[in-house]
């Protein structure tokens, strides 16, 4: 559970780093175009993919496409979510946008879902309408800005979905192709930077490359230590679920409201204990 604990940790610290950067003047893609080096370095040190070189037939070219322009463009959606709608909110809709690839493999892959998994869907579903909706006193500006959280349920969901299709790939290992995703997230990054830097007139920093590479770093250990615990909990992948959602929610949470003063109305607390409470449906039912 210690690996658990520790991606939870690095999972909430990246909302923090980008939160923290935000008040230092640092911009949302200045900050995240260095993760993707971070990433891609520590995935070849640490992890050591094998592979057969970019050439290899057996590439899913078009899905480390879609992944390489969803991961920066989702990221700063989280960013700006982070900046607008608040940390809960947004790790909320980070971690409920597990129902996505929960519905395409029950409509676009005909798997079978239990009645219980489609009653946990329907509580997030409710969570998410509770946490990141809008009520009758929203105005129209406050409804732009939720937009970014909305994006990061979907955006992240069809991420995962693309990973998982990824991860059908046996003759390219897992660890291979996070490696080229990587690089490729990188370059889209990159170009995107590049375009406000030549043509928007901005300038780069030096702060913004050190928050970035902290932002990396704590990024890719999020990613590292949810490996290390389903390696170590194999035989109990129900406990990694759970504990890696309900934990970030909950920290989230209270890093949210404790250390930011993030106010939360009534719905949004309802949403909370929703979005536990369909955590644990989907996991034990």
């Amino acid at each position: 559970m210690w690996y658990v604990f520790f991606s939870v940790i690095c999972s909430v610290t990246v909302s923090v780093v980008i939160k923290l950067a935000k008040k230092r003047g640092v911009a949302h893609l200045h900050l995240i175009v260095w993760n993707y080096p971070v990433a891609a370095l520590l995935t070849a040190v640490l992890l050591k993919p094998q592979g057969n070189g970019f050439l290899d037939p057996n590439l899913p070219w078009g899905l480390y496409a879609g992944l390489a322009l969803l991961l920066p463009t989702i990221f700063i959606c989280i960013a700006y979510a982070i900046q607008y709608s608040g940390i809960v909110k947004t790790e909320v809709a980070q971690r409920l946008s597990l129902f996505i690839p929960l519905l395409a493999a029950f409509f676009l892959f005909n798997e079978q879902m239990q009645a219980s998994k489609l009653c946990g869907i329907a509580v997030g579903l409710i969570a998410i309408l509770f946490s990141i909706g809008w009520n009758k006193k929203s105005n129209t500006s406050g409804k732009g800005k939720a937009f970014y959280a909305l994006a990061v349920f979907f955006g992240m969901g069809i991420i995962d979905i693309l990973f998982k299709q990824v991860a059908l790939y046996k003759a390219v290992s897992y660890a291979y192709s996070m490696l080229i995703v990587f690089l490729l997230a990188m370059l889209v990054a990159f170009a995107f930077l590049g375009y406000r830097l030549f043509f928007k007139g901005e300038r780069l920093a030096a702060k913004a490359v050190l928050w970035g590479i902290l932002l990396g770093l704590f990024n890719f250990g999020n990613i590292l230590f949810y490996m290390k615990a389903h390696q170590a909990l194999s035989e109990s992948p129900s406990i990694v679920f759970t504990g890696m959602n309900i934990g970030v929610i909950l920290v989230g949470a209270i890093v949210g409201v404790g250390l930011f003063g993030e106010r939360l109305s009534l719905f949004n607390k309802i949403g909370l204990v929703l979005a536990v409470l369909s955590v644990l449906i989907i996991a034990y039912l």
